[in-house]
């Protein structure tokens, strides 16, 4: 019974966490090549994933990129406001993890350790780190 309730609160946790994302993506613009680059699925997997009822399997590494963009989210809606926040990501950024770079392409480029890393730098900006 144990087993069942776990594999059930992962698949709602899957569900929870595509939906949210998928909202993040579409606030942010990306396109689906971008968004699937960022969660590191296909992009035919992506607009899979984007249904509702997707029974596919996510890796542990994208469910902590799920997991992460969602936290970035949050951090850039309360540090820059809705307007900023959500152009942030692919605006050319001078800061220390980005080089010149879009914020979204050196999160693509660097994978899940630059998201945390993102996210981290983000927190620390407002004060949460």
């Amino acid at each position: 019974m144990e087993k069942v309730l776990r594999k059930r609160a992962s698949a709602d946790m899957r569900q929870v966490a595509l939906k949210a994302v998928a909202a993040i993506t579409d606030a942010w613009s990306l396109t689906v090549k971008e968004a699937a680059g960022l969660v590191d699925m296909s992009e035919s997997t992506w607009k899979r994933a984007r249904q509702p009822g997707f029974s596919g399997d996510l890796t542990h590494d994208q469910m902590l990129r799920l997991s992460a963009i969602v936290g970035l989210y949050k951090g850039l809606e309360l540090y820059f406001g809705p307007q900023i926040a959500r152009r942030w990501v692919k605006l050319p950024n001078e800061g220390p993890e980005f080089a010149g770079q879009r914020p979204l392409d050196a999160m693509t480029g660097g994978g899940l350790p630059k998201i945390i890393r993102v996210r981290t730098y983000v927190d620390a900006l407002r004060g949460g780190a």
